[in-house]
């Protein structure tokens, strides 16, 4: 299986990958003229042969179209932050699960000191977010948002077709009774809280906007866990 890159974008039937990426295709990979991989301007997925390869860019020229799989669920995920590991191998799974949008939310009880290093984190997180998106065939990359205050993530949405805050409260639906839509290519807000959980406040300014709890069961999951549990089942009640 071709192995598949992003670039900015096509210019007629040629297209280039300059910088990091240039230099793994050339020194890692030791990408030569006359290879092919797949290229996506993330509207469109073409077949590229390498035409030439220097220190730092790579020149294709592109062949025939490549049938690009088209997501049918819009799924916005608000992941409040938690440690840096389990975080992005979180945000890593979510973008091989088909999210379009990762949003980091500063909640009540997310760690001041993460909060604090997060400006020095989103160009890694940029990275892995291409890297996993190349890694599924994606046809685009996930949208990195910059961190939110969980009062103005909730409010910030007005037309999603469903929005789910995961719940560890007793008296919480589970899911799969969330998991209902009329829409066609519905849009989906899932919100996963830190590892102390929502506040009281928090579940207050989610409710006013619409949002529902939902439970993904009794037992108590880590974050990351959380979000393959949620995105597998949004997937399959909702994809078509």
């Amino acid at each position: 299986m071709r192995r598949r890159f992003f670039v900015d974008q096509f210019s007629g039937d040629t297209a280039v990958i300059a910088g990091d990426t240039a230099h793994h295709l050339g020194r890692v990979l030791r990408a030569q003229q006359g290879q092919f991989y797949e290229l996506s301007d993330g509207q469109y997925v073409r077949l590229g042969r390498i035409e030439k390869v220097a220190r730092d860019r790579v020149d294709f020229v592109l062949l025939e179209d490549i049938p690009a799989h088209q997501l049918t669920i819009d799924v916005t995920l608000f992941l409040s932050v938690v440690k840096f590991d389990a975080f992005e191998w979180a945000i890593e799974k979510a973008t091989e699960l088909g999210v379009s949008t990762i949003t980091p939310v500063a909640a009540e009880r997310s760690e001041k000191a993460l909060l604090a290093a997060t400006k020095k984190r989103a160009e890694r997180w940029k990275k892995i977010l291409v890297e996993a998106s190349q890694q599924s065939r994606r046809l685009r990359v996930p949208s990195l948002q910059t961190v939110t205050q969980s009062s103005q993530a909730f409010t910030g949405y007005t037309n999603a077709a469903v929005k789910i805050m995961l719940s560890e409260r007793a008296d919480a639906p589970p899911l799969r009774e969330v998991l209902t839509t009329d829409t066609a290519h519905p849009r989906v807000i899932l919100a996963i809280g830190p590892e102390g959980g929502w506040t009281d406040a928090e579940f207050a300014a989610a409710h006013a906007a619409g949002f529902h709890e939902a439970s993904l069961g009794k037992l108590i999951l880590r974050a990351e866990t959380a979000v393959i549990a949620a995105l597998a089942s949004i997937n399959y009640a909702l994809s078509k």
